[in-house]
């Protein structure tokens, strides 16, 4: 099946190789697709070296463009299964056919990999995995289906799901609410255990007042999803 791997990034320059290469090692016979959002540094002159295709968008416009950015290339480039795997190294390529098979298989619409599903919470500072947990929880209930981790970036969705997310994709944060938009569109989610590794570089941007501040809006803006009219059925 005809697979793209989307890889957003943002000032990424010291990752974005190692990304590149590690999915290289792996899966050289898939299209990569590097999204370049507005960075100020040198990610896409890094990743066009490897390369990849490289999308840059005129400025930073978050995570929500850039993804729907790349189902847009996606549904227009006739890919029947894209990827999300997140340009700051925490995304480990060895793991990536943990979410493939089940989407392949034609098991379910969408495969979010977990970090959670095994059991293990560790390496998360108190704040954002108290973040995680509610949202799990404000999530699951709206679902009526366990999610352990909306905020997973590490997913696998099928054709429809990317013609879906072509026309309507959250903004800001996506993750969480992106959940219950497929909930709400009748789609069948499923979550696979992952292991995932810590940022290859950097610091992530964030904070424990940012943690604070994610969770209210995203929990806000999932109720008010499901308040609103549908925006169809797949």
């Amino acid at each position: 099946m005809k697979t793209l791997i989307i890889i957003p990034a943002y000032n990424e320059e010291m990752n974005i190789e190692g990304v590149i290469a590690d999915l290289n090692k792996h899966y050289s016979g898939i299209d990569f697709l590097v999204i370049n959002d507005g960075s100020r540094d040198a990610t896409a002159k890094v990743a066009g070296r490897c390369g990849v295709k490289v999308i840059s968008l005129p400025f930073n416009l978050g995570i929500g463009a850039a993804m729907q950015t790349g189902y847009k290339y996606a549904e227009r480039n006739g890919y029947d299964i894209a990827v999300q795997f997140d340009g700051d190294g925490q995304h480990r390529a060895d793991q990536l056919y943990l979410l493939l098979e089940p989407v392949q298989n034609g098991e379910t619409d969408i495969v979010i990999g977990s970090r959670f599903l095994g059991g293990n919470s560790s390496g998360f500072m108190w704040s954002r995995l108290a973040g995680i947990r509610v949202l799990s929880w404000v999530i699951s209930f709206l679902t009526r289906q366990k999610i352990t981790d909306p905020t997973s970036g590490f997913r696998a969705v099928n054709r429809k799901i990317i013609e879906f997310y072509s026309r309507y994709y959250p903004d800001d944060y996506p993750e969480p609410e992106a959940v219950v938009l497929l909930h709400r569109a009748r789609c069948r989610i499923t979550e696979v255990p992952v292991l995932m590794r810590n940022r290859l570089a950097g610091i992530s941007s964030i904070t424990p007042v940012r943690a604070l501040y994610y969770m209210i809006k995203v929990v806000l803006a999932s109720v008010i999803d499901m308040l609103k009219k549908t925006p169809g059925t797949l």
